[in-house]
């Protein structure tokens, strides 16, 4: 969990192709390592499987806002790179959505 609560969280749900379930894994594995190791507005990316369904992966981002995970991140040449490949494993589009927030656990 994020102790940057001044930001967001972006949650983003991939369809994934059944017989490219592997590359998907490798491939998000790999473009969360670029981004947290080059984006300073990027705080952490968790990367989950469906319990239910190994063809849903599920990526939890923290970020400094929303302006900047949809502008300046999507525009960064290792994600315009990243999203050409993820055509050949997607199952359709994934779906975003923004959060802040409100409270947490200590």
């Amino acid at each position: 969990m994020s102790t940057h609560t001044d930001g967001v969280t972006v949650v983003i749900v991939c369809p994934i192709q059944p017989d490219k379930t592997e590359l998907a894994r490798r491939e998000f594995s790999t473009i969360i390592q670029t981004v947290v190791a080059n984006e300073t507005a990027c705080h952490g990316i968790d990367l989950h499987v469906d319990a239910d369904n190994p063809n849903r992966l599920l990526l939890i981002e923290y970020w400094d806002s929303k302006e900047t995970f949809t502008g300046p991140h999507m525009q960064t040449p290792h994600m315009q790179a990243f999203l050409q490949r993820a055509q050949a494993f997607l199952a359709g589009m994934p779906e975003f959505s923004f959060w802040r927030e409100f409270a947490a656990a200590p």
